[in-house]
């Protein structure tokens, strides 16, 4: 049979016996008398049973138990005792216990308990092999069972619970941080802290003090001293988002944090050490990179230890409608809305758009959808213009199909053409005279949106398909254009 027994017996003459019948069956049996001693040799190597008895001279058998279950919740146990009762095997089963012996007993019973408890251990593992080799759905925060995204997850079982460096990389929308914060949540580091820091958002003269922290008086402003993203994530992962943006004098002083372990606040003079897990990602082809002379080899292959590539949506095949369908239920219920899903032409239009901004421009396409429409199912008549036409936007189409929108843009466009009729007879202007930069059309159309949205920029910006930061800079940049 071959299989590992540890058998916890007090009496020296009885645990032999029993030895001798576990040898029989193929066992090898590591024979101890004390509580503590089964405890620590479980911990140096758990075997394939464990043979309990229940009264032991340093402890009970029940407690091991519950501590067994707690710690190796796979291990399969037989508790034996001298003065069994109805009561006592209940607990013992109920505490996930296999089976009950009561002393004495024979070569034949054991070895018939010890066969039964093998052959559910056996199924057990069969069972979860065949688990494990289905495709998963759902995976730590992942939505998609596409055999691109199998092969993700099992990356990501590998690395999880290694210090070894992780680089990802994919277009942006794939799910870099989701990816990120999967590997630090299946690994052993989950119960410490997970910080993430995007390189792009962050300014250069800055981004340093963010990663290492800053004493008192480094600079204008630095009025406390502050703990940086290698402080915060001590014991846990740092997460670099759009690492290729990084400056490379500072990829110098990343390179050695890594190397080491060791790093130095802006304005220290000490240096400090923690225990942190890298994880790194970038939207860019990190060798070109390194090519171009914009990021270091040698950082490269530091960060570069495990890859993981994200597939953009377009090659994830039915994940895309999973993916609708979880989102749409979601944001459903956020805005407290009756969908329920998606009718057949709108599958088919979902699924055949390319969708350039991977999961996060679909996840914009369902907000919008569920925030401007009020129904049990999604129909096509409901999805953005350039959804439908596959990205071939017309010139004249409006930027949004919400009714109230396209008539006030539309009501611009005709007062927009009568005045300058008007003008062009009256004055006689030129065509050119007449007609407006184009900043200044978006402008209003944006501000239209703003203004139904009763200055909800989130929410206009969803109206618009377009992500508030950009709204944002709009607005910045039309300050700036009405200065001149």
């Amino acid at each position: 049979m071959g299989f590992r027994v540890i058998l916890v017996e007090d009496s020296m003459s009885l645990g032999a016996l029993y030895t001798e019948y576990l040898c029989s069956e193929g066992a090898d049996v590591t024979l101890v008398q004390f509580g503590a001693d089964a405890i620590k040799e479980i911990d140096r190597q758990p075997p394939d049973l464990l043979i309990l008895d229940i009264k032991l001279p340093d402890m009970s058998g029940m407690d091991i138990l519950l501590q067994v279950q707690q710690s190796h919740p796979e291990m399969t146990v037989i508790m034996i005792t001298a003065h069994g009762t109805i009561d006592i095997a209940v607990d013992a089963m109920r505490s996930g216990a296999f089976d009950f012996l009561v002393k004495p007993f024979d070569s034949k019973r054991l070895a018939i308990t010890v066969r039964n408890a093998m052959k559910q251990r056996q199924l057990v593992k069969l069972v979860s092999q065949y688990e494990n080799s289905l495709p998963k759905a759902n995976y730590q925060g992942f939505i998609g069972e596409s055999l691109a995204m199998q092969t993700v997850y099992k990356t990501i079982d590998c690395v999880a619970s290694s210090k070894a460096s992780v680089f990802i990389f994919g277009e942006s929308g794939t799910g870099k941080e989701v990816c990120a914060q999967a590997i630090h949540n299946a690994g052993n580091r989950k119960t410490n802290p997970f910080i993430a820091l995007n390189c792009a958002s962050i300014p250069k003269d800055l981004i340093e003090s963010q990663i290492f922290g800053h004493t008192k008086g480094a600079f204008t402003g630095a009025v406390s001293q502050r703990d940086g993203a290698a402080t915060q994530a001590d014991g846990g992962t740092l997460f670099l988002d759009e690492i290729c943006e990084m400056d490379l004098e500072l990829q110098s002083k990343l390179l050695r944090f890594i190397q080491t372990g060791e790093f130095r606040r802006v304005g220290g003079s000490k240096d400090e050490k923690v225990d942190v897990r890298f994880v790194s990602a970038t939207n860019k082809d990190p060798w070109q990179q390194v090519q171009d002379g914009l990021f270091r080899e040698d950082l490269y292959y530091r960060l570069h230890v495990i890859p993981i590539e994200l597939p953009p949506l377009n090659q994830r095949g039915k994940d895309i409608l999973l993916i609708a369908n979880k989102l749409l239920g979601q944001y459903a219920k956020e805005e407290g809305k009756p969908f329920k899903g998606f009718n057949y032409a709108a599958q088919k239009v979902l699924s055949e758009y390319h969708w350039p901004g991977n999961v996060r421009q679909l996840q914009n396409v369902i907000r919008q959808i569920v925030v401007l429409n009020d129904a049990a199912e999604v129909d096509v008549s409901m999805l953005p213009a350039r959804i439908v036409n596959n990205g071939k936007v017309s010139a004249a189409a409006p930027i949004s199909t919400h009714p109230k929108l396209v008539e006030q843009v539309n009501q611009t466009t005709i007062t927009a053409h009568d005045n300058a009729a008007v003008i062009l007879h009256e004055t006689d202007t030129t065509i050119e005279q007449v007609i407006e930069p184009l900043w200044k059309t978006e402008k209003r159309t944006i501000e239209s949106a703003i203004d139904l949205c009763e200055g909800n920029i989130p929410k206009a910006a969803a109206m618009l398909d377009i992500s508030p930061s950009t709204i944002y800079r709009k607005k910045q940049s039309w300050d700036e254009m009405e200065q001149v």
